[in-house]
C-alpha cells in the first residue's frame, strides 16, 4: 500500500482493491459489506442497497452521458443483485461557472434513463464548490431495489456453474478514450452504457438458475473473473476465441496496446448459471438489439483454486490477471 493516493487506487483493479480492503473494510467491517457483491442485500433478503459516484471526462460522449451513466450505474448495480430499481438519490457537486444547459442536459438523461428503470429520484443535495475545485461536475446516486430473485451471490460459485457475458466487451472504455484524447473514428463506436434491469427481468421471469452475476465496469471482465475467483475459491477457465470483441474495440487496443478485457463497461455483465439452463440464458440475452453476440466463454474447474486461466486458440494458455497500474482514469 503507497503512502498516497494514486490514479492506479481507482482503478477497479489490483491496487482499487488493496485501497478497499486495507482502509475501508478495515474500519467498517460488518458481514454484510465483507460479502463485496455489487449491491447490499437487507431487510431480510428482501432490499438491494448501492451507492456510486461517478466523475468522467468528457462529461458527454457517444452513447451516453455522465448523467446516463449515473443513473444505470446504480440501477445496474441492483439489477445484479436480482433486484427492481425503484427508488434513488442523486447528489451533485458541481463547478462555479458551469453553464445551466448543459446541468439540464444531464440531468434530461437522467430522467429518461429512469423511466427504462421505473424508477424515481426522492431526495437529493447539491453543492457549488469555487471555480477549479472539481472538474465540472461529480455526481453520487444511491439506490434500492425490489429483490426478486433472492440467493444470487458472487461468493456460490461452484463447478456445476458456466461463464456468459452478455455482448460484446470494451466499447465504454475504448469511447471514452477516444472521445478524450480526440481521435477521430470513421465507425459506429460507442458506449455500451445502459440499463440492464430489462435483461435481467428476463432471465428472471425464464426462470434461469443464475448463481452470480456482475457489472463489468472498472477494470472489465478481467477484474470480474477474478474477483469471482477468489470469492467462490474456484477456478476460471475462459476460452479467448469466444470472447466476443468488436473490430472497432480490437483496433483501439492494437493501435494503444490496450488489453480487451481489462477495458471498462457500463452495459455489460458477466453472469454464472447453471450448466443445464446456459444455452437458455444465451437465447434470451441474444433477444434484445445490443446482445447479439451474447457467449458462454467459460467453465468452473478446480484447477488452479482462485486463478483465472485464458485458454488461446492455439491450444495454449495462460494466467488472465487482475488488472493493475493507471489504465483509464476518469471513466465512469
Amino acid at each position: 500500500m503507497t503512502k498516497t493516493i494514486t490514479l492506479a487506487n481507482g482503478n477497479g483493479g489490483e491496487e482499487n482493491n488493496e485501497l478497499i480492503s486495507k482502509v475501508f473494510y478495515k474500519a467498517f467491517h460488518n458481514e454484510i459489506l465483507e460479502r463485496s457483491e455489487d449491491a447490499a442485500i437487507i431487510h431480510g433478503g428482501e432490499l438491494a442497497f448501492s451507492t456510486d459516484s461517478f466523475t468522467v471526462s468528457p462529461l458527454f460522449f457517444s452513447g451516453a452521458d455522465i448523467g446516463k451513466l449515473a443513473v444505470c450505474g446504480t440501477c445496474n448495480d441492483l439489477a445484479m443483485m436480482g433486484a427492481k430499481p425503484k427508488y434513488l438519490t442523486c447528489s451533485v457537486i458541481i463547478e462555479e461557472g458551469f453553464e445551466v444547459a448543459q446541468l439540464e442536459r444531464i440531468v434530461e438523461s437522467m430522467r429518461k434513463e429512469l423511466e427504462v428503470n421505473a424508477a424515481i429520484v426522492v431526495s437529493g443535495d447539491t453543492k457549488v464548490v469555487p471555480r477549479g475545485s472539481v472538474d465540472k461536475i461529480f455526481i453520487n446516486t444511491t439506490g434500492i431495489g425490489e429483490v426478486l430473485k433472492k440467493g444470487i451471490s458472487s461468493n456460490a460459485i461452484t463447478h456445476e456453474d458456466v461463464i456468459i457475458v452478455s455482448r460484446d466487451i470494451g466499447a465504454h472504455g475504448a469511447t471514452i478514450f477516444a472521445a478524450r484524447e480526440g481521435m477521430a473514428m470513421s465507425s459506429l463506436l460507442e458506449s455500451d452504457c445502459s440499463s440492464l434491469f430489462p435483461q435481467v427481468k428476463a432471465l428472471i421471469d425464464a426462470d434461469i438458475k443464475i448463481t452470480a452475476m456482475r457489472d463489468a465496469t472498472r477494470g472489465g471482465l478481467s477484474a470480474v473473473l477474478n474477483e469471482w475467483a477468489k470469492q467462490s475459491n474456484i477456478c476460471i477457465e475462459v476460452q479467448e476465441e469466444k470472447i466476443p470483441v468488436s473490430d472497432e474495440v480490437n483496433g483501439i487496443c492494437e493501435m494503444l496496446g490496450f488489453e480487451a478485457t481489462a477495458l471498462a463497461n457500463e452495459g455489460t455483465f458477466v453472469l454464472a448459471v447453471k450448466k443445464e439452463d446456459a444455452f437458455r440464458a444465451v437465447k434470451i440475452l441474444q433477444s434484445f438489439e445490443k446482445n447479439a453476440h451474447a457467449a458462454v466463454i467459460g467453465e468452473v474447474t478446480q484447477k488452479y483454486p482462485k486463478r483465472v486461466v485464458l485458454q488461446s486458440a492455439w491450444g495454449t494458455s495462460r494466467f488472465l490477471e487482475m488488472p493493475t497500474g493507471e489504465l483509464l482514469p476518469r471513466i465512469c
